[in-house]
């Protein structure tokens, strides 16, 4: 069974972080949520999650998928040196990163863009080396990357397809009447 690691801190993107996972859940996927500050945080629109799993637990090494929303955390994340460590960890070992909105410019900033098919926020598409497209979601290698809050489902759909099966995303796509 795949696992999937989501660390989050304050600012997250709600619809970006809590679709995806719903949608993740739903197709029977584990996901971990780990928070960079205890174990809440409070996203950009002020919801609150709490239960969170404190960061200074987790074993990173046992997970498939990095999953990175976005929002103004990521200003946050990208200058941890531990975290930008995590995302170097999954690059270096073939496993697969998730990154959305404004999470895929940590990507594109250290280099990991280069050379691929990817999106992200259009206004904080830099230069990455790689081919922007003005796509909801797409996938090249072990790099999915999505747009935006608005592309949550088909980023969503992106990961569950990759870690099962297209058999898998459309029963659930069936089962919340997503066409």
């Amino acid at each position: 069974m795949s696992k999937v690691l989501c660390i989050v801190t304050n600012g997250f993107e709600e619809i970006e972080f809590l679709g995806t996972i719903a949608i993740l859940r739903r197709g029977g996927i584990n996901v971990d949520i780990f928070s960079m500050h205890g174990t809440q945080a409070t996203g950009k629109y002020n919801i609150k999650v709490s239960d969170l799993n404190d960061i200074k637990n987790l074993n990173y090494q046992n997970y498939d998928l990095l999953l990175i929303p976005g929002g103004p955390e990521y200003k946050e994340m990208e200058s941890t040196p531990w975290f930008i460590e995590i995302i170097k960890y999954f690059y270096n070992n073939n496993k697969y990163i998730a990154a959305i909105c404004a999470g895929p410019t940590i990507l594109g900033h250290l280099g990991l863009l280069k050379g691929l098919n990817y999106t992200c926020f259009k206004s904080m598409n830099e230069d990455f080396k790689g081919t922007y497209h003005d796509v909801y979601a797409i996938k090249d290698k072990n790099i999915i990357t999505g747009i935006s809050a608005a592309g949550t489902i088909d980023f969503a759909f992106l990961i569950l397809e990759t870690l099962k099966s297209k058999d898998e995303a459309q029963k659930v796509k069936n089962s919340i009447y997503y066409r």
